[in-house]
């Protein structure tokens, strides 16, 4: 028996409590508790210490697509870390990311085709804010400098990416620290914050964001937005049409367009990328988490040949992009991501989510009739439900009520685990979750609604 299947989950208990600090978590609540320690994953879902099984609701921070320990993207990965476990791509190119970016460039937006490798959804997103910035330097325009955010957004929590972010429970304290952003209202429908009602409005929030842009155009370096789902928000739907309109303004007031599909891309909102939706091909855009298929840490930043060409020039120009990370393209990772790409293509992936969204849409729609469901909210295999303690006048449980939290609870004593977002409850699977599978997720969320709320 080797060391590590020696030592008892009371022992990993102990040593977790005393030297792992957890993100996003109170840690005076976590030591109060005896808590899950994860192991094994197989297929949907993950296996703790004990031996319990739980299903995978979250996708492990929604990056997991193909299930866990998936046969061939475990031989890519055996495959590529005898051959080669990293080298730096300061100076000498590498094998497996040159490959990943051309596959890369079949799927991505029409144009967009460089691609500036880094490790995390919030790199490729502090990436994105300075190669815009630095753009429009070297256009000749340095007073655009400043970005037009959306309140609710999310893109991270490096101090660039907190900047254009627009969550006060997240961003609020680094305040000090922040560059100022022009901050536009979004189309969170169910809460309005300019009091539009979504069947009669006109998405008024479009005409707050031409004012910011009419105001301060030759300030501003670019607009960056999550497409078609503000995630960490709380998974809160823009309306159809919104993100078009938000191209169309972009174009005409010359902002660069930056799209964080971090988390929507690859598949999560039942197209390859959120922006194929609409048709619309940002001038930046971030993709991560699911790149990888949930093995390894791996993002790219991409853009096309308008922007990658005004970095051009004489080394003595000093147009160099001067930002780089230790493990930008990987190998093991890279290795991974196109293994990753090929099952897409081999299961038809993307068709096959079609009657899974269905049935998810179906099953919301059932999450409506409880009491303290306040609104449901979903973009392909990714939903919200937000838990209200008044149903009638939408008003929210206190936030130090911890109702998402004590939901999530009692679905994980049912064999789910979930997180939520704040009152929300999520719902993000792996994307090969099975009908059978999403039912079940669906229904232990459901009866845990109930005996929490009722």
């Amino acid at each position: 028996m080797s060391v590590l299947n020696s030592i008892s989950t009371e022992q990993l208990r102990q040593w977790d409590k005393r030297h792992v600090w957890h993100p996003f978590t109170q840690m005076q609540e976590w030591d109060r508790d005896d808590q899950i320690i994860i192991v094994k994953g197989e297929g949907c879902w993950l296996i703790d210490s004990d031996g319990k099984r739980y299903l995978d609701g979250v996708a492990s921070m929604w990056t997991n697509v193909h299930g866990h320990c998936r046969r061939e993207l475990n031989e890519a990965l055996k495959e590529q870390v005898d051959r080669l476990e990293h080298s730096t791509l300061l100076g000498l190119g590498s094998e497996q990311s040159i490959i990943l970016a051309a596959q890369l460039a079949k799927i991505t937006p029409h144009g967009l085709d460089r691609f500036f490798y880094s490790d995390n959804g919030s790199t490729a997103m502090e990436v994105a804010v300075k190669m815009a910035y630095q753009y429009q330097v070297h256009a000749g325009r340095p007073e655009r400098s400043r970005f037009i955010t959306f309140r609710n957004a999310y893109h991270g929590d490096t101090l660039g990416a907190v900047s254009v972010g627009g969550i006060d429970i997240y961003h609020t304290t680094f305040k000090p620290l922040m560059f100022d952003t022009l901050l536009a209202p979004a189309p969170y429908c169910y809460r309005c914050e300019l009091g539009c009602n979504r069947l009669s409005c006109n998405m008024e929030c479009i005409d707050s964001l031409e004012e910011i842009m009419k105001l301060n155009a030759g300030l501003v370096a670019g607009l960056v937005i999550e497409p078609l789902v503000q995630g960490a928000g709380g998974m809160i739907v823009q309306p159809e049409g919104f993100l078009r309109r938000v191209r169309d303004l972009c174009d005409r007031y010359d902002i660069l367009m930056i799209a964080d599909e971090v988390a929507t891309g690859f598949g999560r909102t039942g197209a390859m990328f959120a922006c194929n939706h609409e048709g619309v091909i940002p001038d930046i855009m971030a993709i991560s988490k699911g790149i990888a298929a949930g093995y390894l840490p791996l993002a790219a930043t991409v853009t096309g040949d308008k922007v990658y060409s005004a970095f051009l020039g004489s080394y003595s120009e000093l147009k160099t992009f001067f930002h780089g990370h230790t493990f930008t393209g990987n190998p093991l990772a890279c290795a991974v991501a196109l293994k990753s790409l090929e099952l897409f293509q081999q299961d038809n992936l993307l068709a096959e989510l079609q009657p899974k969204i269905s049935r998810l849409k179906q099953r919301l729609d059932e999450c409506v009739l409880l009491s303290h469901v306040g609104n449901v909210r979903q973009c392909g295999l990714a939903a919200g439900i937000e838990l209200v303690e008044n149903k009638e006048t939408g008003a929210p449980y206190p936030w130090e009520e911890q109702i998402g939290i004590r939901v999530c609870l009692e679905a994980r004593k049912r064999g789910v685990f979930s997180r939520p977002l704040g009152n929300t409850i999520v719902i993000f699977p792996p994307l090969v979750i099975s009908v059978s599978e999403l039912d079940m997720l669906m229904n232990v969320l459901q009866e845990s609604i109930r005996v929490v709320t009722e």
